[in-house]
């Protein structure tokens, strides 16, 4: 170990985060859960083609009337 190195640091964010770990391990499990609950979801590629084959293009400026 070289004679000029610094400890290394830590943010009292990074070790908060540590702390929090360390006493409620089930966090990570918790929140892998709620993820999936809110945003892991299966896809379904063929309605969405479906979708954005019905959309219909919008104008430059859309307050302006087709006339």
């Amino acid at each position: 170990m070289s004679f000029f190195r610094r400890p290394d640091y830590e943010s009292d964010t990074t070790q908060f985060i540590k702390q929090l770990k360390a006493q409620k391990p089930e966090l990570d499990a918790q929140q892998q859960a709620g993820r999936a609950l809110l945003w892991d979801k299966q896809v379904d590629h063929d309605a969405w083609q479906d979708y954005n084959a019905g959309r219909i293009p919008q104008q430059p400026y859309v307050y302006q009337s087709r006339s």
